[in-house]
């Protein structure tokens, strides 16, 4: 099912027996939570009107049990199981617990009208081979909460501020991007301070963000990244030595660029094969947002380049973990040694 679709169906005051939401997304998958209890609760119920359980610590049968029993004093009854065993797909039981899904089944025969039970299922997929959850997808209680892409993400900022009245730009919005990454919960925050400052009716401009937000270490390294692919080893040096004023590691800060360059090379030859960004996503395990700025930046170097760039960085890594090499002015050297070397 649709999240619009069931969205819709619960506004008008449709509930469904079961619903089993599962993604990447939890942030969405709270929002989604937090809009079903608004709707069967008036805040005063809420406390009394909520049960919660986790699959890790209590039987999926005590679920069943609890939902089987009519409410006390209210109107209706929220099961709400958080799961990591009973559905999702690679998803480890507890050895001390044995769940038993043909209950679940049972009860879906017959359920109670006046219970709604939801499972939060913080996984990329479920185990269709389970009947419990083919069960579920031919009753149509599955809502899939994936990660949005950049667009997406840009898109929902700016009607998030503009629900607030106020305007987030394009720019500002990938500047958050940029700096706070695709999770949804620290964008809202990073937005909601955003349209505080600029008090209704203001405009918030790339900017004005930059200025509000704070650079992350991720964001330093990509530009200094940047600059080792222009050859401005000045540039990269006067970076490299903000991120030392921060109290950044020098250990840190080479390893986070042998990861960008690790994750340029494995792009540049998954291109070879001729992969989508989204498939590049998923077997780098990166959102497609990461992959797209790391795909813009591997073209600044042939493959060769990465490769001795990598194999310099692993030996300087050696010398300054053995004590070898001094750790600050070992990763400046390295630095310096770039413009000696001119290939690329």
């Amino acid at each position: 099912m649709d999240v619009k679709e069931a969205v819709k169906e619960i506004k008008s005051g449709k509930f469904r027996p079961v619903y089993v939401l599962y993604g990447k997304d939890r942030y969405r998958m709270e929002q989604f939570i937090g809009m079903l209890t608004g709707e069967m609760f008036q805040s005063e119920e809420r406390e009394m009107g909520v049960m919660k359980y986790d699959t890790s610590e209590t039987p999926l049968e005590e679920a069943v049990i609890e939902a089987e029993s009519p409410p006390f004093f209210l109107e209706r009854k929220l099961v709400l199981v958080r799961d990591a065993s009973v559905m999702a797909a690679g998803g480890k039981e507890n050895a001390k617990l044995e769940h038993r899904p043909e209950s679940l089944l049972r009860y879906m025969e017959f359920p109670l009208e006046t219970t709604v039970i939801v499972f939060a299922v913080y996984a990329d997929k479920l185990d269709e081979r389970r009947k419990l959850v083919k069960t579920l997808k031919d009753r149509k209680a599955m809502i899939a909460f994936p990660e949005l892409d950049m667009p997406e993400l840009t898109r929902w900022m700016m009607r998030r501020a503009s629900e607030q009245q106020r305007q987030l730009t394009e720019g500002a919005a990938e500047l958050l991007l940029s700096r706070v990454g695709v999770n949804m919960g620290q964008l809202a925050q990073e937005v909601d301070k955003l349209c505080l400052h600029a008090g209704e009716g203001g405009v918030i401009e790339r900017e004005t963000a930059a200025m509000l937000t704070a650079a992350t270490v991720e964001e330093d390294v990509f530009a200094l990244v940047d600059a080792i692919a222009e050859l401005r080893i000045s540039k990269a040096i006067e970076l490299y030595r903000q991120l030392l004023v921060r109290r950044e590691e020098p250990i840190k800060i080479a390893a986070l660029i042998a990861r960008q360059l690790r994750i340029m090379l494995q792009i540049k030859e998954l291109e070879q094969h001729h992969y989508s960004p989204q498939q590049m996503a998923g077997q780098l395990g990166l959102h497609p947002y990461a992959v797209k700025l790391a795909a813009e930046k591997s073209r600044k170097f042939n493959t060769a380049k990465l490769g001795q760039l990598l194999s310099s960085l692993a030996d300087l890594d050696y010398g300054m973990k053995t004590g070898t090499i001094d750790k600050t002015f070992g990763l400046e050297m390295y630095l310096l040694s770039l413009s000696v070397d001119k290939g690329a």
